[in-house]
């Protein structure tokens, strides 16, 4: 049986999603015959509404009509905008017991196992910098330290995190407390074999500043240096790489082992997504998550913005009031976040998710949170807070995906799925980053971008569950040292990028 043009997603909603370039006078269901030209992966109005009524997508709402509007009409920015309604929060009332699977059914990955117990996906040497001034010198250091690797085959590679923060900002307070829990959770990441944490010496962010607050330790795997203090660039360079010279032969000294799945913890990621995001990848990686938590693991979704409106859904499957409280305080804090500097939350979608079939940020967050899958909220963290709990998990971050993945990788996660609709070639040093393609056609464009093509459920041909289980087992493949796409390429240096919350001053 051919697959329908069109996708039903919920028998009350009153739009559908086109799955191909539908012309002009095209059936779309029933007797619902189409107005105009509906691009893949945009909605179709299959019955009447007037003027200020919702619209329905997943069965909830994503948009209100701005006029009166027939059956086949396209359904886009031009007709379809935000408005006001009330979110049922309901805190647990969907909350059931997780059906953990028994320890000797558990999955497992091969990984290294750290002398303080934590499990690692990757082994990389670190160069973390505490401000944009030492951004160069780090480069430097890496560049000269790379060749010297060729006899080190375990050690996958130096990352130089720099990035534009660290000066030019007060001394104390929450940008310099979020930033400085940023570089400290790079700095102790169990994908890291030792680090390097490099200043210019007079910078906002001081390292003994940065060691003190994060309880940091200088040691043979920890070396803190400025580069006003080693007397200038060359110095600095010709001393780091001394010292992490030494340390390569011990770095290198690692043994992958059989690590139960419940130590891995994943981070989730949306970006340049499109209409069919929510119907194929975000949910196939929901059900990858699910699969997960039963294995006793954790994934930690985020992108507070782009959760916005569909909040509801999450409180709903909150362990507890207090865990679905502190998620809408944060939601609390975005709207506030957004009225004191001029912004708002219906910033979103971007022009390419616009393109996409995106027409409201309701939309897009209900796309969103379907990567989290169906089981309990058992947590909500900041950015970039240490992530303790088992089982599904919320970080506030922003909804820009560099510095959203920056606070997850700073919360501890060892492996990251990005889902995508328009492309992305996101990579995420340290940890290695999955991209799960939402249409056949963008694979087939990108194929070497793409990790998983999760098309094939919009094209028919796979089922969500078949889907999350093959993303589920890539995920064990990854950890366990399969390279992604974007590894290969070697993509993943200049992706870090830190929340800068206050004014640069």
């Amino acid at each position: 049986m051919a697959a329908p043009i069109a996708l039903r997603l919920h028998k009350n909603d009153n739009v559908v999603v086109a799955r191909m370039d539908i012309l002009p006078g095209t059936t779309v269901e029933g007797d619902v015959v189409a107005a105009t030209r509906i691009p893949p992966g945009h909605k179709i109005l299959t019955r009447a509404v007037k003027k200020g009524e919702p619209l329905r997508k997943y069965n909830q709402i994503i948009g209100f009509a701005t006029d009166d509007l027939a059956p086949g009409t396209h359904i886009h920015t031009h007709n379809c905008v935000m408005g006001d309604f009330e979110r049922d929060y309901a805190f647990c009332a969907d909350a059931q017991p997780t059906d953990f699977l028994a320890e000797a059914q558990r999955a497992t990955f091969q990984g290294y196992r750290r002398p303080d117990g934590r499990a690692a996906t990757r082994n990389y040497i670190g160069i973390v910098t505490t401000v944009n001034c030492s951004a160069a010198t780090s480069r430097m250091i890496a560049a000269r330290l790379e060749p010297l690797l060729a006899g080190y085959p375990n050690i996958d590679g130096v990352v130089p995190l720099t990035h534009g923060g660290g000066c030019g900002m007060a001394a104390s307070g929450l940008e310099m407390d979020v930033l400085r829990r940023t570089l400290a959770g790079y700095a102790r990441h169990p994908n890291m074999a030792a680090v390097v944490v490099l200043g210019l010496g007079c910078e906002a962010n001081q390292i003994a500043g940065l060691m003190s607050a994060e309880g940091l330790e200088e040691g043979p795997k920890l070396i803190p240096m400025t580069i006003q203090d080693e007397g200038g660039v060359a110095k600095t360079v010709m001393r780091a790489v001394g010292f992490l010279n030494e340390l390569l032969p011990q770095a290198n000294d690692v043994t992958r082992e059989t690590i139960p799945a419940s130590e891995l913890i994943l981070a989730l990621q949306c970006g340049g997504s499109d209409g069919y995001s929510g119907i194929s990848a975000n949910p196939a990686l929901g059900a990858a998550v699910d699969l997960l938590v039963r294995n006793g693991g954790t994934a930690v979704l985020s992108e507070t913005p782009e959760i916005y409106g569909a909040e509801h859904l999450l409180t709903r499957r909150a362990a507890s009031r207090q865990v679905g409280e502190k998620l809408v305080q944060r939601i609390r804090w975005w709207e506030d976040h957004c009225a004191r500097t001029g912004g708002e939350m219906n910033n979103n979608p971007s022009p390419g998710n616009k393109a996409g079939g995106l027409t409201t940020i309701l939309e897009k967050s209900l796309g969103a949170v379907a990567k989290g899958g169906t089981t309990n909220l058992v947590d909500v963290y900041e950015y970039a807070q240490p992530i303790t709990a088992r089982g599904f998990v919320y970080m506030d971050s922003p909804g820009y995906d560099p510095v959203s993945a920056t606070g997850q990788v700073a919360g501890g996660a060892n492996v990251l799925c990005f889902t995508t609709g328009r492309g992305s070639v996101f990579g995420c040093k340290p940890t290695p980053s999955l991209k799960l393609a939402t249409n056949t056609s963008l694979y087939r464009r990108m194929t070497d971008d793409m990790d998983i093509n999760c098309g094939s459920i919009v094209d028919g041909e796979e089922t969500i569950q078949g889907s999350g289980q093959k993303i589920f087992e890539l995920i064990l493949k990854t950890a366990s040292g399969q390279k992604t796409k974007s590894e290969a390429l070697g993509i993943g240096d200049d992706e870090f990028e830190p929340w800068k919350i206050g004014a640069t001053m």
